[in-house]
């Protein structure tokens, strides 16, 4: 749980478990009551205005708790909002010497439910911005000059950036895949002039993201009129800043480029723009920023006016839905396309190359060093199935440093064969390599050369499941010995992702296992997997896969499915060491009554390949979460074909949460 001062005081979760006694702890003097308003609408969290009943200031304070909607909370989490506001006021806001932030009284966050506090001064009287109408002229002086007050102490500060600086949440791909349901949903309110900014931007959008040229710092990530509050007579801020869950590491000239583009009207924006950028760049300079100059920082904000498009793009299809907010996403898409097209930004974007494929750095083979996160984990993942397919088995070690314990599941299956299972759900975490030994089992994870050759080992006591349904119902097995020492040797290109700290690599792998008195040789195709960072198994749906088809083609492929978000497919495909990216991955199945699942079809873009995946034999798991939500992975080993004739061989894995 995150927390010092001001975050020294008890986690509140919702309105009703606010008390006296809290208060009086977070404010630092006794109270003798309090009354709560709620103040807006909040989408991923809810706001209350709090009047106190003390003989000290502060008479009236403002709180921030998490939504009560446990999957509401699962999408605050899983795209870090709420830990991000939370940090900001513990670890940036004492930083700058802007008067536009608001004094916090209490920040406290569980990452373990998404729940968060956040107590901070009452700015008002105050009125916020709107997004829609506008702002005058002498109110974006007022922003910019701020903006840079805030932006200034902390212009490549590397501590912030330790923390801050992470990959993008999105990338061409991703997007690419989200436009689809974006024109579906706003159909002809987007102009042809608009959606040719959109096409040409999303060409080289990877590229675009990928730039470093400029200065980097905070990013607001939302800086537009909603998220500000105008002081009025008698205020102590004549502006407030707020809402700083979407900060970010970035180029300094992206807040700027944002709200001028967004929250002033396109003839304000033409007929001021240049001036106020000429502010924002003298202020930076007054408070000591050297290492940008004027040319400099006029071509950023041209390169970063496609930062609202972006926005104006993603956030609808993230957000829940209003006919506000769609009047909101409309008007910041035609002001931020005409921005872009008056100040010639996409001639900006053809100075970028596109990004050479991300390659996989030997030394991740190794141990990283935990983030914050309470569900941060890393994890390596083998498979593997005979030649023949009546084979297979597969190990997964995942560390979860900050619950204290490694999630450990290996598999052995076979055609007419009991499931072999060695689980356990709170191993020890193994000291400086991956070595995990127990009363029932020893196993270790060896990387005997980097990026190329892995290998593992088991030796102990697992359990046997005739019927292979069993484990996702919580049913043990019945004991068996068994011994394994499989060796994955690199077939093919390692393949990094460019929005998850994670790779896969295609593998030919071989060895002995044994089970009981039987000894089994395994020789045939393979993959492996390491991935490191928050992992929250419950707070979506998934279906991965992987395959090797008789031609040596071999694909890896995952869908995932956010609650009320378009679907999202990642992966490659690749033969004779040419890799494709993988933009879609799209598929058709049916969950049986024992909820194992039967014959998958999937179809993968851009390549169009056609793959049914039929199961095996399953080597299932049952996770539950420490708060008691649960996960199924009816996870197979299966043979492979496609319409034009190919066959192959893989495992697949569904993800179904219960909850």
């Amino acid at each position: 749980m995150i927390g010092e001062d001001p975050a020294a005081v008890g986690l509140i979760r919702s309105a009703e478990e606010v008390t006296s006694e809290w208060l009086s702890g977070a404010l630092g003097h006794n109270l003798r009551g309090f009354t709560l308003d709620a103040i807006g609408t909040g989408q991923l969290s809810s706001t209350y205005r709090v009047t106190i009943d003390a003989d000290a200031e502060p008479r009236t304070v403002v709180l921030k708790l998490a939504d009560a909607d446990a999957d509401v909370r699962a999408t605050g989490i899983a795209l870090g909002l709420y830990e991000r506001e939370i940090r900001f006021y513990r670890d940036v806001a004492g930083r700058i010497t802007s008067d536009a932030l608001a004094q916090c009284h209490a920040a406290v966050f569980d990452g373990e439910s998404g729940y968060f506090t956040l107590l901070v001064e009452d700015v008002s009287p105050a009125q916020v911005g709107d997004q829609i109408a506008g702002c005058t002229l002498e109110q974006a002086r007022l922003v910019v000059r701020e903006l840079a007050r805030v932006h200034a102490p902390v212009v490549e500060d590397p501590e912030l950036a330790g923390w801050l600086d992470k990959p993008a949440p999105v990338n061409q791909t991703l997007v690419g895949q989200m436009l689809p349901a974006y024109y579906e949903r706003f159909g002809d309110r987007i102009s042809d002039e608009h959606r040719a900014v959109i096409v040409g931007y999303l060409q080289s959008l990877d590229a675009w993201l990928a730039d470093r040229s400029e200065p980097r710092g905070i990013v607001h990530g939302d800086y537009r009129l909603d998220n500000m509050l105008f002081g009025e007579q008698g205020a102590a801020h004549s502006l407030t800043i707020i809402d700083w869950a979407t900060l970010t590491w970035g180029p300094v000239t992206a807040d700027l480029a944002y709200f001028l583009g967004g929250s002033l009207t396109t003839e304000d924006r033409r007929a001021h723009e240049h001036e106020l950028v000429r502010l924002y760049h003298d202020e930076l300079v007054a408070a000591g920023v050297s290492m940008f100059d004027w040319e400099a920082c006029w071509r950023g904000y041209r390169r970063l006016s496609f930062g609202g498009v972006l926005m104006a793009l993603v956030a609808p299809l993230i957000v829940s839905q209003t006919e506000r907010g769609d009047d909101m996403f409309m008007t910041m898409l035609a002001r931020h396309c005409d921005q872009v097209t008056d100040l010639d930004a996409i001639s900006l974007l053809a100075e970028a190359a596109r990004p050479e494929p991300l390659r996989v750095k030997p030394d991740d083979e190794g141990r990283h060093s935990p983030g914050g996160e309470e569900y941060w984990n890393e994890s390596w993942y083998l498979d593997a199935v005979s030649e023949d397919g009546a084979l297979g088995a597969y190990v997964r070690v995942g560390l979860v440093p900050n619950l204290g314990h490694t999630v450990y599941t290996a598999y052995i299956v076979g055609a007419d064969r009991p499931a072999i299972a060695i689980l356990d759900y709170a191993a020890q975490l193994p000291g400086e390599g991956l070595a995990i030994a127990n009363d029932r089992f020893r196993s270790d994870l060896i990387c005997e050369e980097p990026l190329k050759r892995f290998r593992a080992t088991i030796a102990g006591s697992g359990e046997s499941f005739n019927d292979h349904s069993a484990p996702l119902r919580g049913q043990a097995g019945e004991p068996v010995a068994v011994e394994l020492d499989l060796v994955w040797e690199t077939e093919g290109e390692p393949y990094q992702y460019r929005i998850a700290t994670r790779y896969e690599m295609p593998c030919r792998v071989s060895g002995t296992i044994k089970i009981g008195d039987e000894v089994l040789q395994l020789n045939g195709p393979g993959q492996r997997d390491h991935s490191w960072g928050p992992r929250d198994w419950w707070a979506m749906d998934w279906t991965w896969l992987s395959a090797h088809l008789d031609d040596d083609t071999r694909i890896q492929g995952i869908e995932l499915r956010f609650p009320e978000l378009p679907a999202i497919g990642l992966g490659y495909e690749q033969q004779a060491g040419v890799v494709t990216e993988l933009e879609a991955v799209k598929v058709d199945y049916a969950i049986a009554e024992n909820r194992l699942v039967g014959t998958t079809r999937t179809e993968i873009a851009p390549t169009g390949t056609q793959l049914e995946f039929a199961p095996i034999a399953f080597g299932a798991l049952r996770i539950e979460a420490p708060d008691g939500r649960v996960c199924e992975f009816p996870r197979a080993m299966a043979r492979v074909s496609t319409p034009d004739g190919r066959t192959g061989l893989g495992w697949i894995e569904w993800g179904h949460n219960l909850s």
